[in-house]
């Protein structure tokens, strides 16, 4: 059965995204070509129990049997060896992916406590999205009485675009929850923090002012 995400990107996402970005064929248009799911484990690596229940809630995630992955180098400070395990880690394609994003988007990231949206902000140079999820039981497909600790997860979404708005006006149209950033300027700094410094130094500067005109009045 083909997906609905298939089908809508097909038949309308398609169509918007050449008027909104200017292309004549549709080849042209950007689409997501993979996602990646990524879980760090740690310590918890070098442990089969833990390891084992990390490979069922991932593949319970996915829909698709996870592979263990392996540490590149040693590292003394991070107490690393090479070839040890190092986390679990799934790459959706085709129909799996557009199931998994359709239940990212409308069950697990609404169940994200105090959820205020994904930052636009999380494109790099090739194009790909990627943002990180603080713990797995948002999926309805784990069960939180027999998970033993809860972790983190990184979504990587690769897409075939050249540049980044055509990225982002992708993501837009598969509804991702994206906030906009109107509070950052042009240089990536916040708006909100250097207003609040001005004020800052404004109210000192007055104070200041206040303390020397009560000292000349007493003298």
């Amino acid at each position: 059965m083909i997906p609905r995400l298939k089908t809508t990107y097909n038949k309308d996402i398609v169509s918007k995204l050449m008027s909104t970005l200017n292309l004549k064929n549709k080849h042209e248009v950007p689409k997501i070509q993979k996602i990646i799911l990524n879980m760090g484990l740690g310590e918890d690596a070098s442990d089969g129990k833990k390891l084992k229940s990390c490979v069922d809630d991932m593949a319970l995630i996915a829909g698709q049997k996870p592979i263990i992955t392996k540490f590149k180098k040693s590292i003394s400070n991070f107490k690393t060896r090479k070839g040890s395990n190092a986390g679990v880690k799934v790459t959706l394609r085709s129909y799996k992916m557009y199931e998994f994003i359709d239940r990212l988007i409308n069950i697990a990231l609404p169940r994200i406590k105090d959820f205020r949206g994904l930052t636009s902000k999380g494109i790099d140079k090739s194009c790909n999205y990627s943002f990180g999820i603080k713990e797995h039981i948002i999926f309805p497909e784990v069960n939180f009485d027999k998970v033993d600790k809860i972790r983190g997860l990184d979504i990587t979404i690769v897409t075939s675009s050249k540049t980044k708005k055509g990225a982002l006006e992708l993501l837009k149209e598969f509804n991702f929850p994206l906030k906009n950033n109107k509070n950052w300027g042009k240089n990536g700094k916040n708006k909100r923090n250097t207003k609040k410094f001005k004020k800052n130094e404004i109210s000192k500067k007055v104070c200041k002012q206040k303390s020397s005109f009560k000292e000349d009045n007493k003298k």
